[in-house]
């Protein structure tokens, strides 16, 4: 096992509990970086555009733009790093606190909004144990399902504060990952837990259509394809990445990605048979499903593990990494020098990242510095 993966410690997660809304003035913008847009030198890469938010005590796992309102985005966050609990305490919904009280809450949904003047909160939920995915509803603009240290998922809405609209609790470790199905017609969700299992949620069922087993470590990463109906990948701790066909019984295709840990995939938006996996090697590896006996790319320069991995929204051969490096890495696989671009604007673990459908270029990431940054790369800016 390589030491750059940290894991929240399972004998201090706190029991599943209730959630509810956290008051708006824990959150603060950072000074000079919410007064509309600016542009900021970064370690080694340019940003343009760069707008920054911070969530005081709270550790950012992943972060995902909406699908359906430009500037809307939600950070799936933790207490103590994730490492630690606070044994089941929470504020059940609706409770108010006031500024001095301790926060008893372990993870924290907030939802943000950007505008010209910067970004704000436009709403947050707590849970009793550290929330680690979010993924957007992909046919309600106000739904949302995270993925928790205890095993946990829940479904929240922003025009319902008060708590979550439905927990379901089947995984026996961390759920660690969580994806909403992009394709027409399917309205389905994937879970990935450190129990080494997959499971396939309908969201109006309140209980697991189907589990899928065979990995033989932690699973990391369950990503859908946006292509291929009833299709997803799994990244896991046992060096390798899967393929799933939620029709048919047992994995469908097994690949020896690495060999070390693999973190995160994703699935390339203009090639169904093109994935990208990111591991504790620091590599970033690209895999044809018709040809799996070697990558067809592999990208270096990280120097810690691979946190999460992205392609581009708009660009077939261009793709964002995300490390315990603490910066965020813009390649163009088809270019004989690949990297684009490094963004170094945090000062701990970078672990989520994505890249916005609407607004070409913008990125979000956010990282255990306890901040949420929106911003463009100088190298999405122009023409790749």
């Amino acid at each position: 096992m390589a030491p750059a993966r940290l894991r929240p410690n399972p004998d201090t997660s706190g029991a599943a509990g209730g959630g509810g809304a956290a008051p708006a003035q824990w959150f603060a913008a950072v000074p000079g970086a919410a007064a509309g847009s600016v542009a900021m030198q970064q370690g080694g890469g340019s940003v343009a555009r760069s707008q920054a938010f911070r969530l005081p005590g709270r550790h950012g796992y992943a972060v995902e733009f909406s699908p359906y309102l430009a500037g809307r985005v939600a950070c799936a966050t933790s207490q103590h790093y994730g490492i630690a609990g606070e044994h089941g305490q929470v504020a059940v919904g609706g409770s108010s606190r006031d500024g001095g009280a301790e926060d008893e809450g372990c993870g924290t949904l907030a939802v943000l909004e950007q505008n010209e003047t910067g970004i704000g909160l436009l709403r947050s939920f707590d849970w009793s144990d550290g929330l680690f995915d979010v993924t957007w509803s992909e046919n309600n603009e106000h739904v949302l399902v995270t993925s928790s240290g205890d095993g946990s998922l829940q479904i929240w809405d922003t025009a319902n504060p008060t708590g979550p609209l439905q927990v379901y609790k089947e995984h026996t470790q961390e759920a660690y990952s969580v994806d909403w199905s992009q394709t027409r017609g399917e309205h389905l969700v994937v879970s990935g837990s450190w129990d080494q299992t997959a499971k396939l949620w309908d969201p109006a069922v309140g209980k697991s259509l189907c589990t899928f087993k065979g990995h033989e470590g932690v699973i990391y990463s369950t990503i859908w394809s946006p292509h291929i109906p009833g299709c997803f990948a799994s990244a896991s701790g046992d060096q390798t990445l899967r393929v799933w066909d939620v029709k048919t019984p047992g994995v469908k295709v097994v690949i020896p990605a690495h060999q070390a840990e693999i973190l995160s995939c994703d699935w390339c938006k203009y090639d169904e048979n093109l994935l990208v996996t990111g591991a504790v090697d620091c590599s970033l590896k690209g895999w044809d499903l018709r040809n799996v006996r070697h990558p067809v790319f592999n990208l270096f320069g990280h120097t810690y593990a691979v946190r999460r991995v992205k392609f581009s929204p708009f660009h077939s051969t261009l793709l964002a990494s995300c490390s315990y490096d603490f910066t965020v890495r813009f390649w163009d696989f088809s270019k004989p020098n690949p990297l684009l671009e490094i963004v170094e604007h945090h000062t701990e673990f970078t672990c989520g990242l994505d890249l916005s459908l609407h607004n070409r270029g913008q990125v979000a990431d956010c990282a255990w510095d306890e901040t949420v940054k929106i911003y463009t790369p100088l190298c999405l800016t122009v023409p790749v």
